[in-house]
């Protein structure tokens, strides 16, 4: 499975920036994408993530009210909407897939949970 984030850039506080994530690759399914984020000389951390069955969203309190996550199900595409930015979501954001079902609960943020990841790709958030 291959993964390409697409969409970061410099953008001043108070804009926004959208990001988009593909899937591609054979024979596999998809359970949960999510989107993380590093900073650095920082732990990377939970952003957002999104159930494939039911569209379920999962936020990261720093992010919640000005991110939205969505998904295009036929281009097996994910999206990270990002509004209102702030200086301190300055990271590279990296975009993940949980391809493989899971015989028990593993939490939407946990990044265990995925088995595959992107590149990365960098936003800045200028003051």
């Amino acid at each position: 499975v291959q993964l390409q984030a697409f969409g970061g850039g410099l953008v001043q506080a108070g804009g926004s920036l959208r990001l988009s994530c593909a899937a591609s690759g054979r024979y596999f399914s998809t359970y949960v994408m999510g989107w993380f984020r590093q900073a650095p000389g920082k732990e990377r951390e939970f952003v957002a993530a999104i159930t494939w069955s039911d569209d379920s969203t999962y936020y990261a309190d720093s992010v919640k009210g000005r991110f939205a996550i969505f998904r295009d199900n036929a281009e097996n595409t994910v999206y990270l909407q990002m509004n209102s930015l702030k200086p301190e979501d300055t990271a590279v954001y990296y975009c993940a897939i949980n391809s493989r079902k899971q015989a028990g609960y593993v939490a939407p943020s946990d990044y265990v949970l995925y088995d595959y990841w992107g590149q990365g790709t960098q936003v800045t958030v200028s003051s």
